[in-house]
């Protein structure tokens, strides 16, 4: 019997590709081994969003041909897209049992891989952008898990200037509405609670298709269907957050409190060398209406530091806009150059400690927002969604249905569905809670 072993660096798009890969691979009758040395096949799904993650895709892939030598090593993912003579030129690897796929061909490396005579084994497309249609991957379950990711959508077109995903991932492409709906129902049939409505721009989904059909819709029509699943959006741009997502998620008791919005940074010179299309006026307009329509909200942002350019004064714009908006968490990374990005070609790039204070200087506040956050539902009850595969000892942890981690003693009997919680007193980055 044939055994594959599986990795996964990024986002939550790959993650929901590798669960569609562990899918072909196990209707095959291949096992999915957690043994990297007992696998017959490597798969590692790569990321490239920032130089860190290219480095921890190569080292995932120099780690597979050294710790198994006699395994097929397949490489997939954006780093795979756009590095595909880096990787055939790691040294000291056996690069004859190295195959790399585009994001292109992921729709049929599993059957070619497992039929041993792969167009896999040819360069990835660097004409992704005219791949017109998005990759129909189906899952069976995320095996283990309360909550599933469904990709929805594909590829971005707003081509930031720090970004390389465009180059990557491909123009937008979106998951027929049909097929959206076969996946929430093969979901529903596994068992899973919690689905997580995501892709690289989502905001975009259904531009491309001839039904008339838009993200709002989308999560509509979602809701309705599966009244008994919690559906969850996983990110969404400022200036697509209008009146009718906001109206939707007071409406519909399924679709969760929780909205992750890339801010990226405070300061209006800074945005616009981004090419990110709105102001920090603009920003915190959006921020006070979500709060306003939807007040018990988690509301996350995505933050850069050291954008080539960006001033000690430009920086202090940031740290001020999120320290008065009442955002929930941050996620904040320091730029990191991607050749072929416009922003790589600046010249007044902010040295590297510089970033690295500025990164810690909002992770700190970061913190302190969670917290403020969290301490609003102290002695309050809430939904809340256990995750059974992530025990801790005697504890279980979850995520309320606006996004606070919780960690409850463990029960007699662990959870399948949604139960309601007593929030207690913060414990570290989380909530102490009881199950009522």
């Amino acid at each position: 019997m044939k055994k594959a072993y599986l990795s996964t660096l990024g986002c939550k798009v790959n993650q929901f590709e590798t669960a569609a890969f562990k899918s072909q691979l196990e209707q095959q009758g291949v096992v999915v081994t957690s043994d990297l040395e007992e696998a017959d096949y490597i798969i590692v799904n790569t990321c490239t969003v920032t130089a860190k993650a290219g480095g921890e895709s190569r080292r995932e892939v120099r780690k597979a041909l050294r710790r198994n030598d006699r395994a097929k090593v397949l490489v997939t993912g954006c780093h795979a897209q756009l590095e595909h003579d880096e990787l055939i030129r790691l040294p000291d690897i056996d690069s004859s049992r190295l195959v790399i796929a585009g994001n292109d061909a992921k729709e049929r490396i599993i059957t070619n891989l497992l039929a041993g005579h792969s167009e896999t084994d040819s360069r990835p497309s660097v004409e992704i952008r005219q791949v017109q249609e998005i990759a129909s991957l189906q899952v069976d379950r995320f095996a283990g898990r309360t909550r599933a990711y469904l990709r929805v959508q594909d590829g971005c077109e707003s081509f930031c200037s720090y970004c390389i995903v465009p180059y990557a991932r491909g123009r937008s492409r979106s998951l027929p509405l049909a097929e959206v709906m076969r996946q929430a129902f093969i979901y529903e049939q596994a068992g899973h609670h919690e689905i997580v409505v995501t892709g690289i721009h989502v905001g975009r989904y259904g531009h491309d298709l001839s039904e008339k059909c838009n993200i709002v819709g989308l999560l509509d029509r979602l809701c309705q269907e599966f009244s008994s699943i919690r559906f969850r959006l996983s990110s969404i741009e400022p200036l697509e957050i209008g009146p009718e997502l906001l109206n939707l998620m007071i409406q519909a008791e399924n679709l969760m409190p929780h909205l992750h919005i890339p801010l990226q940074s405070g300061d209006n010179e800074v945005l616009k060398r981004m090419n990110r299309r709105y102001t920090r006026e603009q920003f915190r307009e959006v921020i006070d209406k979500c709060r306003a329509a939807v007040p018990d909200a988690a509301i996350g942002f995505d933050v850069m530091v050291g954008f080539p350019g960006e001033t000690d004064s430009m920086f202090e714009q940031s740290r001020e806009l999120i320290e008065s908006s009442e955002c929930t968490y941050l996620h904040v990374f320091p730029f990191s150059k991607r050749p072929g990005t416009r922003a790589a070609e600046f010249e007044d790039q902010v040295a590297t400690d510089a970033k690295q204070k500025r990164v810690e200087i909002l992770r700190t506040l970061g913190r302190e927002k969670s917290s403020a956050f969290y301490r609003r539902y102290i002695n309050s009850r809430r939904d809340a969604l256990l995750e059974t595969e992530k025990l801790s000892g005697s504890a279980l942890k979850g995520y309320t249905d606006n996004y606070i981690p919780v960690v409850t003693a463990l029960p007699r009997e662990l959870p399948t569905e949604p139960v309601v919680v007593e929030l207690i007193e913060l414990s570290g980055e989380a909530v102490k809670a009881r199950i009522v």
